[in-house]
């Protein structure tokens, strides 16, 4: 299994390393950025894509003709919609998500930031991702974008990963720690 992923993760930071480059070089990173962010919410958005992304089953062709009618559809064409074409065709529409992500921190290392994926139990208001990056910034000395992922089963608090570190204040973990004290004592 972790060869499998270190594998995706090498094909995705190639992949992703070449589009920032074509993306640089036609100064259209944001834009690249912000239709890769359109892709991958349409991809958690179907079942239907998830599964032709994930599945080996289709053809690179039936690959093709389905990424191509769905970037029409989605109105996301250039670099992104040739790009998409491409990486179907070579069969590496599995690595997609990684290739977002891949990009995503590339894209943030050459604004000067960095990224912190950020888990809550519920869904963030504006007013609180503002005070998160502020506080994010003044630790890691950084602009900081952060990638929030709504997880209940967490119950309360965050679990932040910025860099190598992490930091998890969420109830879940204080149960567990609480769980294991009280086992050691009785």
């Amino acid at each position: 299994m972790a060869e499998t992923s270190s594998l995706i993760t090498g094909v995705a930071q190639r992949y992703a390393g070449s589009l920032f480059d074509l993306a640089l070089e036609t100064k259209s990173v944001a834009e690249v950025e912000k239709d890769l962010g359109q892709f991958e919410a349409l991809i958690n958005g179907s079942a239907d894509l998830k599964r032709l992304v994930k599945s080996p089953v289709f053809s690179s062709g039936d690959q093709v003709k389905a990424v191509s009618a769905i970037l029409a559809k989605a109105k996301i064409g250039g670099l992104v919609g040739n790009f998409l074409r491409v990486v179907a065709q070579n069969r590496r529409l599995f690595a997609v998500p990684a290739m977002i992500q891949s990009f995503r921190q590339i894209a943030s290392a050459q604004r000067g930031e960095v990224t912190a994926d950020v888990t809550s139990a519920h869904a963030l208001t504006a007013a609180q991702q503002t005070e998160l990056k502020a506080t994010l910034k003044s630790v890691a000395g950084k602009d900081v974008t952060i990638n929030v992922t709504v997880d209940p089963s967490i119950l309360g608090g965050l679990i932040v990963k910025l860099g190598s570190r992490q930091i998890d204040t969420s109830l879940r973990t204080k149960l567990v720690s609480l769980k294991l004290a009280l086992k050691e004592v009785g």
